[in-house]
């Protein structure tokens, strides 16, 4: 049946700087569909988005994968396969509450899937190694090639089926026959170097090294052979990427009408608000124009009060005078009102006794 959606949001897209590790470069102008993907036939999910028809992500999820809340509204996970970090920025926090825990739903359902697989490999390769020889292509456990690292070693499934796990570019759609007998070929081609890598690992644990030198090759052809396998997947799916990036397209075009729109609202209350702002000026020069006269008519008054103030102080010291003019006066008269009632009672004698 092949790959199947199970859950899809819209987000923007970043991709960790391969060379700073530390800045976001976006992988898409605008907010692209992000899906999770389950491949039933490989019992694999998978985390896809395709800005047109080149896909941006492509990460298979495994169980040593976390997905982390850096923000409100963005967040990130690490795929060491693909040997980057990529992140996404929601419209809302319930989106990114949302694809978090679908990621931890399905990182959980990946695990449950590698621990049946791995039982399933340790039940085939147990007869295997009891035979004479022994069967070059029984499985081998990551546990007994080089630790339980899932980053470094891959799975067994993916020694016996090279499709599992492209890491660009992979689209979710069938093969046609002339594909399926192609890589009929390889797969067969693939089988002969893992029955290869297999036995020189039993013949001696002295050879690890060398070992591990053969199967970086090998992941080197596989990847190669990933890389081709999703260039024909490219070809007969251009019809359905046509329509995928017309969807995008036509949301997209709704998304920055919705924007102008909302740009058109903003222009009309900055207008008003330049409107609001000319009568503020107008009113301002208006009130600056009076405080000018305020302040000439504040000089005068100033000036008028200054000369009161003169002509007040000469008032005071000319009433001062005049004071001290009336009151030598008034000892004068006084002096001489004695005088003349010492002369009245002296002629009043005078006359009494005459």
């Amino acid at each position: 049946m092949g790959e199947q959606p199970i859950f899809s949001t819209r987000a923007h897209v970043f991709q960790i700087d391969p060379n700073t590790k530390k800045n976001w470069v976006p992988t898409s102008k605008h907010a692209v569909t992000v899906s999770y993907f389950y491949d039933s036939t490989r019992n694999v999910y998978r985390i896809i988005s395709l800005d047109g028809s080149k896909a941006i992500i492509n990460s298979t999820i495994t169980p040593n994968m976390t997905f982390t809340k850096t923000s409100q509204k963005f967040g990130q996970w690490a795929d060491s396969r693909a040997n980057t970090v990529y992140g996404l920025g929601f419209s809302s926090e319930h989106h990114l509450s949302k694809f978090a825990e679908k990621f931890q739903e399905f990182k959980e359902a990946a695990r449950l899937a590698k621990e049946k697989s791995q039982e399933k490999m340790e039940l085939t390769s147990t007869p295997s190694q009891e035979s004479a020889g022994g069967d070059l292509q029984s499985p081998l456990t990551p546990e007994s090639i080089n630790g339980t690292d899932d980053e470094r070693t891959p799975d067994v499934t993916q020694n016996s089926e090279p499709r599992a796990e492209p890491t660009q570019n992979a689209l979710p759609f069938s093969h046609s026959s002339a594909i399926s007998k192609h890589w009929e070929a390889e797969l067969a081609t693939l089988k002969g170097n893992n029955a290869k890598l297999t036995a020189a690992l039993l013949e001696s644990t002295a050879n690890v090294k060398q070992w591990k030198q053969q199967l970086a090759a090998y992941q080197e052809e596989a990847e190669r052979l990933h890389k081709r396998v999703t260039e024909l997947e490219c070809v007969s799916s251009q019809a359905n990427a046509v329509h995928t990036h017309k969807t995008e397209l036509n949301q997209t075009i709704q998304e920055l009408e919705e924007t102008l729109k909302e740009k058109e609202e903003e222009i009309e209350r900055l207008k008003q608000e330049i409107d609001n702002a000319r009568e503020l000026q107008e009113q301002r020069d208006s009130l600056t124009q009076k405080l000018q006269e305020v302040e000439i008519r504040n000089k005068d008054l100033e000036g008028q009060l200054s000369d009161l103030e003169q002509r007040l102080e000469k008032s005071q010291n000319e009433q001062e005078a005049f004071r001290n003019n009336l009151k030598t006066l008034l000892e004068i008269l006084d002096g001489k009102i004695f005088e003349l009632t010492e002369l009245r009672d002296n002629l009043a004698k005078l006359l009494e006794c005459s």
